[in-house]
Formats: structure tokens, sequence, C-alpha cells
């Protein structure tokens, strides 16, 4: 019926005629009137926050959504939509700090807390025409007269009511959790805010040496002595003050190698008779990248050996920590801190197959 007016067939026109159909005879409204009282598929937007222009990527996820509600729809549901206003979080903040110049909490207070929450407040609703006609012309049908907006209160005082129903049933529990953390913003980041900006980069990595504790038992024929060592690699060297375990793969394959040196490390890295243990696949030239020259360091395979066979040998700590010695009566088991861990992430793509774990830094560590 659009294309008769049409001299040639232009998909922006037809678009603007369609749009313009459904707004006159108000389709949107009539197919929500049309099934009153049939069973409801509740939806409310996942709200944007109208600080920024809206993008290609909300395009993207509303025609998702709208696939689905118009499926629906026309299943017989009654399928009411709410639009929502996203105005609280880290980016608000930070793009109006941006703005008025600020650099820290301490500034932000100078400035005045309710007037920079007003501040942020003007700020959420800077590019709401821009999101309305987007969403408008793109056919995604939503409530947009009647909005919910996260910064009033009604919409904070329903989710602390929901919350409390939580606690009142007992399902709420206090736990301990890994999170990113700004010192500037003084505040936890979720996974999300760590994404933004999400560049790939090459950095340094470091191996190291971890001294096992001698007169340890690893297969039938070798028992560990005084220069046995088992080797991590670790792209976070910072975080090694904090490490209190190593992880192995319990059926990855190990070997347990000696280096003979012709010609001494100067800067006593690694020395004559020193015993490594590591994955087969990593083997010396760990060392020659380290500036060893090859005609001075050999080797031979003293043993094989699964992950499994490491698992409880303890080892000496980088760092003398006395908040990570742990409980001294759980040492003599074969559990506590400074010991060889079996873990489902290892690999042998990178490394030695011996991870480094620190569990304040990562949330894999942790758990």
């Amino acid at each position: 019926m659009f294309l008769r007016d049409l001299k040639e067939f232009k998909l922006p026109e037809v678009e603007g005629k369609v749009l313009e159909f459904w707004k006159k005879n108000k389709i949107f409204e009539k197919s929500l009137e049309n099934r009153k009282g049939g069973r409801r598929f509740v939806f409310f937007e996942g709200p944007p926050t109208a600080n920024g222009r809206p993008g290609i990527h909300h395009v993207l996820a509303r025609v998702f959504k709208d696939v689905i509600l118009r499926y629906k729809t026309m299943r017989g549901f009654y399928v009411p939509r709410r639009a929502g206003w996203d105005t609280h979080g880290l980016p608000v903040e930070i793009q109006v700090e941006k703005e008025l110049g600020l650099k820290s909490k301490k500034e932000i207070e100078e400035f005045g807390i309710a007037e920079f929450n007003k501040k942020c407040q003007e700020s959420v609703w800077k590019y709401k025409n821009e999101f309305e006609r987007l969403t408008e012309r793109m056919g995604f049908w939503l409530d947009m007269k009647n909005p919910y907006v996260t910064y009033e209160k009604n919409y904070i005082e329903t989710l602390w009511w929901i919350i409390a129903q939580f606690w009142k049933k007992k399902l709420l529990y206090k736990g301990n959790r890994i999170v990113n953390w700004c010192p500037r913003c003084g505040t936890g980041l979720s996974s999300h805010e760590m994404s933004l900006g999400y560049k790939e980069v090459t950095d340094d990595s470091v191996y190291v040496k971890f001294k096992l504790k001698k007169g340890q038992q690893i297969t039938r024929d070798f028992k560990t002595n005084d220069k046995t060592y088992i080797l991590s690699w670790t792209t976070t060297p910072w975080t090694l003050p904090g490490n209190v375990a190593l992880a192995v793969g319990e059926k990855i394959n190990y070997v347990v190698e000696k280096i003979n040196l012709k010609i001494p490390d100067k800067e006593k890295r690694i020395e004559d008779g020193d015993i490594f243990i590591w994955t087969v696949g990593a083997n010396i030239g760990i060392f020659e990248n380290a500036g060893f020259p090859n005609e001075g360091l050999t080797s031979n395979i003293l043993t094989d050996i699964k992950g499994k066979d490491l698992v409880g040998l303890s080892y000496e700590p980088l760092f003398e920590v006395k908040a990570l010695q742990g409980n001294p009566s759980t040492r003599a088991a074969r559990s506590g801190p400074y010991r060889v861990y079996a873990a489902d992430f290892v690999t042998t793509t990178d490394g030695t197959g011996v991870v480094h774990t620190a569990v304040m830094y990562g949330e894999d560590d942790y758990k």
C-alpha cells in the first residue's frame, strides 16, 4: 500500500511511511489494547544513559529485544513495554568530573556533594531527545511516555523494599569477592567498566623460580634437594609479593630437568646443577631468550612426571609476609599456603605450565 506512491523503491522512504502509518493509527497502542486480558509478557527496557550519544550498539541490542517482543505479541501475549533511563553509575560521575575539571573525591567534596549530584542529574538527560528519535526511527515499540528513572525516589525505595524481602527470608549472606579497584575513584569497578576502552597490549613477563623444600619425595626415584625449583611464568610480576600458591594441571606432563652451565651466570639467576620442574614443551630456550649463550647451557631430563605428582609439595615463599603464612597447624598436612595445587585453568599454551597464584589479585585465583 505504501509502494504505489513511490516512483522507485527507496527503503528510507518506505520506512518513513510505515512509521507514519503506525503513529497515525496508533498501531502499537492497539496491539496492547487488543491483547489485554491475555497472558502477560512483561518487559522493562534495559535503560540507556543519555549523557552520551546513542550508537550502533544500541540499535543492535534493541533489534534483538524487539524481535522477541513482537513474536510474543503475535503469539497472543499482552506485552507492555516500559522505557527506562539509567541515571546512576561511575561513567556519569566521571563525565561530570571532566566537565567541571575535578580530579579527586576531595575536590568533589570541596565543590559540594549536593551540587555535584545536581550536575550529574542534569548530565544524564543531555541526549534524551536523540535517544527518543532513535527509538522511534528504528521502529522499536516502547512506552516512552511513562519511563522509569533510576534516580527517582519511588524507584530507589522499591529496590530497597525488594532487597528487604530477601533479607527477611534470610536469602542474603556476607561473603568475600575479588573486584577491580580504582584508587582514584575510591570504588570497585564492574567488569563492564573495566572493558570500556579495552585494548590489547604487549606486556613484559617474568619467569620465577620457586625453591621446593628439601627432602620431598616426588617419584620413587627422585627426592627434592636444596637446588630443586619449580619454574613459574607470569605477566603480572607486581602481584608476586601476594603469592600464596602454585597451580598445575593434574593430567599435564611435566619433566624434572637438570641444568648444566659451562659459563657461570654473573647475575646468579641460575647455577650449575639447578633442577627445574616445568611442563614438557617449555625448555632451556627460556634462558637463551634471557641472554644466556647457547653454547654455555645444556640440560638433561632426570624423570617424567604428571601434574598430580606435584600436588601438595611445599616451597619457600619469595617474601616473608606474616599475614599470608596461614595456620601453623595445617602446614604438616598437604594444604595451606606455599604449596602446589591442581587447577583446571592451567594450560600449556604459554609459560611453564605452572601458574603463580595470588588470591587477592584475581577471581580465578581466589576461587
